[in-house]
C-alpha cells in the first residue's frame, strides 16, 4: 500500500536532508535567555513547514516562556486511530565550542553521520516523522491515521510549563496513543523496543560552619570542616556494593520477573567500558550492569562544590560545601517520598557543629512501563524489524523523559518510544551526530507503522 511513499522518500531524500540541516541551523537554545529569539525562530520554523504540508489547525499554546507548537490532521475519519507525537524542538547549549569539530549550526555529513547540534536530540528525530508525513500526503494524498503533533520548547529545561498545557488543552490533545522518538536504539543497526523508562528525582544541599574561610593552622581542630562533613554525609548513603543505604529507599519497587531478566541478558547492546572509557563496570550487589541500569534504582552525586579551587594550596577550612544528588527511580517509587527519604537520612546524619540546609529538586517524575506485548508495541517492532532488516530487541531504559510520566497521568493512554539514536550520537556532548542509515531507515520503519496501525 505504502509503496509509492516508500519511493518518494528516496527520491526526495536530499531535499529533506536539506531542509533538515535549515531546521538545525536554528540555535535554539533554551537554557540561555540570550536565545530567546532563535526558539522563537525555530517554532516558526515548524508551524510554517507544518503549514505546508498540510495540516490543519496549526498554532502555538503559549506556555509563559517557550511556546508549545500543535497542528492536526483529522482527515483520517472519525473510524481511524488518532496517534499524538510528542517531541521538542529546543536544543542544549555547545560549550565547549572549541572541542566541535565543525560549526555546531551548520550542519555537516562526515563518515555516514549529520554532525550538528539537535541532529539527534530531538530535531532530527522530530523532523523525521514530518517529512514522513509530508511524503504520504505528496505520494498517496491523504494520512491513514489522524494525527496531533505537540513539539515543546523547554525540554532541555525540564519541561517546567509543559505540564498545564496538557491539563489546560486536555480535550485538544486527546488521542488514542502517543509515540515519542527522543530515544537511542541499544547499538547502531539493532533496531529496539523501549517499553519503560526510570523517574528522576533529587535534591542538593549544603553543609556550612562558619560565616567566612578560616585558617586551617589557627582554626584546624576546633571548627568543624564543612567539605569533610560533607564526605562522610554521603559516604553514608551507599556502600561499596552499590546499595543504596538510604532507609525506605527501595520499599515497595516493582521486582525485576524472570522473564525481564532474560530479556536484558539476551541484549547484546552497549559494551560499557569501551563507550565511556571507565575502568570497569560495576553494578548492584546481586545484578548485572545492565539490569542495575535498566530497571534497577539508583542514587549518583552529580557534583560537589566548596573550599579552593584554583591553583596550588590555600590552607584554609572552607565556611560551606553542597552536593547534588539525583535519583533514578523505577515502579513503585514515588519522586516525592523519596525526597523526603534522603533529606531525612541527611539530617539524621549530620553531625554537631554545622548547619545543612536543603533544596530539594523542581524536576521530578515517575517511572513509566507499558508491557512489552503490548499490540502496539508488537506493531512497532514488526515494523522496525521490515525496515532494518534484523529482529527487535526490548529493553527498559535507565534515563528519564518526565513528560512521559505526564502524558500517563494525564491521558492514560499508551505511549510508545520509537527512537532511532544510537549511543555513539554524543548527545548534550561536542560532535553531536545522527547516522544516516537510521534517518532514512527510521523513516521507512514510520511509514511501515502508520500502515500497521491504521489496518
Amino acid at each position: 500500500m505504502m509503496q509509492k511513499t516508500l519511493q518518494y522518500l528516496q527520491e526526495n531524500k536530499d531535499n529533506y536532508l536539506k531542509i533538515l540541516k535549515d531546521f538545525l541551523s536554528i540555535p535554539s537554545i533554551s537554557t540561555d535567555s540570550a536565545y530567546n529569539d532563535q526558539v522563537q525562530e525555530a517554532a516558526n520554523f515548524l508551524k510554517k513547514y507544518i503549514s505546508e504540508i498540510g495540516f490543519d489547525n496549526v498554532k502555538q499554546l503559549e506556555t509563559g516562556n517557550h511556546p508549545v507548537v500543535y497542528a492536526e490532521y483529522l482527515q483520517a475519519g472519525p473510524d481511524a486511530p488518532t496517534v499524538l507525537i510528542y517531541g521538542h524542538y529546543d536544543v542544549q547549549p555547545v560549550d565547549p565550542i572549541e572541542h566541535w569539530d565543525s560549526d555546531p549550526f551548520q550542519a555537516e555529513v562526515r563518515d555516514g553521520r549529520l554532525y550538528a547540534r539537535g541532529s539527534s536530540d530531538d530535531k532530527g528525530q522530530v523532523f523525521m516523522h514530518l517529512a514522513v508525513f509530508d511524503a504520504i500526503l505528496k505520494a498517496e494524498g491523504k494520512l491513514p491515521i489522524n494525527v496531533k503533533l505537540c513539539i515543546e520548547g523547554e525540554e532541555e529545561i525540564g519541561s517546567a510549563n509543559f505540564k498545564p498545557v496538557l491539563i489546560e488543552h486536555q480535550e485538544l490533545l486527546k488521542a488514542d496513543f502517543a509515540v515519542v522518538s527522543d530515544t537511542s536504539m541499544i547499538t547502531a543497526g539493532q533496531p529496539t523496543i523501549l517499553y519503560g523508562l526510570k523517574g528522576l528525582t533529587g535534591l542538593e544541599f549544603t553543609v556550612t560552619s562558619a560565616t567566612h574561610d578560616l585558617h586551617s593552622g589557627m582554626y584546624g581542630g576546633a571548627v568543624r570542616n564543612p567539605l569533610m562533613t560533607l564526605a562522610h554525609i554521603l559516604s553514608t548513603m551507599k556502600n561499596e556494593e552499590e546499595v543504596v543505604t538510604v532507609d525506605g529507599f527501595y520499599d515497595g519497587i516493582e521486582e525485576l520477573s524472570d522473564e525481564e531478566r532474560a530479556l536484558i541478558a539476551e541484549l547484546e547492546g552497549e559494551n560499557y567500558q569501551e563507550t565511556t572509557g571507565a575502568i570497569e563496570t560495576v553494578s548492584e550487589q546481586g545484578y548485572s550492569a545492565k539490569e542495575h541500569t535498566m530497571a534497577r534504582p539508583t542514587l549518583e552525586v552529580n557534583g560537589m562544590h566548596g573550599g579552593y579551587q584554583g591553583e596550588g594550596t590555600k590552607t584554609i577550612i572552607p565556611a560551606y560545601a553542597s552536593a547534588k544528588i539525583t535519583c533514578r527511580l523505577v515502579p513503585g517509587q514515588d519522586p516525592e517520598h523519596i525526597q523526603n527519604l534522603l533529606e531525612k537520612h541527611i539530617l539524621e546524619h549530620t553531625p554537631s557543629g554545622v548547619k545543612v540546609t536543603i533544596e530539594k529538586g523542581k524536576v521530578s517524575a515517575k517511572s513509566y512501563k507499558v508491557e512489552p506485548d503490548h499490540p502496539l508495541i508488537k506493531q512497532a517492532a514488526s515494523s522496525y524489524a521490515k525496515a532494518f532488516g534484523k529482529e527487535c530487541v526490548f529493553m527498559r531504559m535507565g534515563g528519564s523523559i518526565p513528560v512521559v510520566e505526564w502524558f500517563d497521568e494525564v491521558f492514560a493512554y499508551p505511549i510508545i518510544l520509537l527512537g532511532f539514536g544510537t549511543p555513539e550520537d554524543r548527545l548534550h556532548s561536542p560532535n553531536e551526530s545522527f547516522p544516516l542509515e537510521n534517518f532514512e531507515k527510521g523513516m521507512e520503519t514510520l511509514v511501515y507503522y502508520w500502515e500497521e496501525v491504521a489496518n
